[in-house]
């Protein structure tokens, strides 16, 4: 019998999508992610640069370190990393240094995303690749952000 193919699970983007109406709220770009392994969440994040003063607090970087965290590693392997929006370069490193399974978003970012939009960092010769699923909740995704970037012009 073969086994069945991995199917990303609504719960877990909708709690993203949380994460970022949570983001937004705060002012923050409307971005949030978790990691999920074994069908449970283990890291979880939203975007605070602005209220951390940091280029480094990208909803992706707080879920992993959570994760990493959880699991006393900075391996993640076995581990689903699911997120509103595509990772960009900074991020999609640490999603391929984790050595994390797989990567579930919603919208590409046409200006940054690195899952192949604007730039396909999973096709340079790393030793780990994790498989891709894009356009999950996209237009859920792209709504918060439309709706965020929308009221900062008004």
């Amino acid at each position: 019998m073969l086994p069945l193919a991995f199917l990303p699970e609504k719960r877990f983007m909708l709690r993203a999508l949380e994460l970022a109406q949570e983001a937004a709220a705060a002012g923050e770009v409307p971005v949030g992610a978790v990691v999920v392994k074994e069908g449970r969440v283990i890291g979880e994040g939203r975007n605070r640069r602005e209220a951390g003063k940091t280029a480094l607090a990208h909803a992706e970087l707080e879920a992993i370190h959570q994760a990493c965290q959880a699991l006393g590693t900075w391996r993640l392997t076995g581990c689903d990393l699911y997120v509103t929006l595509e990772p960009c370069p900074m991020c999609t490193g640490a999603i391929i240094n984790a050595h994390m399974d797989r990567v579930v978003y919603g919208a590409d970012d046409e200006r940054a995303g690195c899952c192949g939009t604007a730039a396909d960092l999973f096709a340079l010769p790393y030793s780990h690749r994790p498989e891709l699923y894009r356009g999950f909740f996209e237009a859920e995704a792209k709504a918060l952000l439309r709706a965020f970037f929308q009221a900062l012009r008004t």
